[in-house]
């Protein structure tokens, strides 16, 4: 992992060890991926998901009814998309991801490998996406993981089905 490049970006306490979760790197990597000039290249990780967390004090200061803005709508898909490779990596099975929101901040991701629907997930108030820490971050993002895992092996048939 790199330097703190920047000295206004102090990590919290218990970050370094959310780095090191498989679904933070995963999502580290998918980021990474998309910085086709390398202009984050010395960045940090934590420097990186900066922009996923979105303390209490700020999400209550984001009004209820808003558009979400295209950063916002960026993040949302890399995490989604983040999800969806580590399902597969974990599976080893082709995991398809459809999202569609509105223009207010409501919808839907699916995911789907096959003829199983492993994983689908209401969303609401995108405007207001982010984590409180980057624990939380993990936490979510494994949890979305282990649960789309579970249903793969319910129904491995399924899963499999041609």
């Amino acid at each position: 992992m790199a330097t703190l490049t920047d000295p206004t970006v102090i990590p919290v306490l218990g970050d370094n060890k959310a780095v090191a979760n498989p679904f933070i790197k995963c999502l580290v990597r998918l980021i990474c991926a998309q910085d086709s000039y390398g202009s984050w290249k010395e960045k940090c990780d934590t420097e990186l998901l900066a922009d996923f967390t979105v303390p209490e004090e700020t999400r209550c200061a984001i009004p209820v009814i808003g558009d979400p803005d295209p950063g916002v709508l960026w993040r949302l898909d890399v995490f989604y998309r983040a999800v969806g490779v580590a399902i597969e990596e974990r599976s080893g099975l082709l995991v398809l991801r459809t999202m569609e929101i509105n223009q207010e901040g409501f919808g839907r991701v699916l995911f789907t490998t096959r003829r199983l629907v492993i994983l689908s997930k209401t969303l609401r108030d995108v405007h207001r996406f982010g984590f409180s820490t980057l624990r939380k971050l993990a936490k979510t993002g494994a949890k979305l993981v282990n649960d789309a895992a579970r249903v793969i092996e319910a129904y491995p048939d399924v899963a499999r089905a041609l």
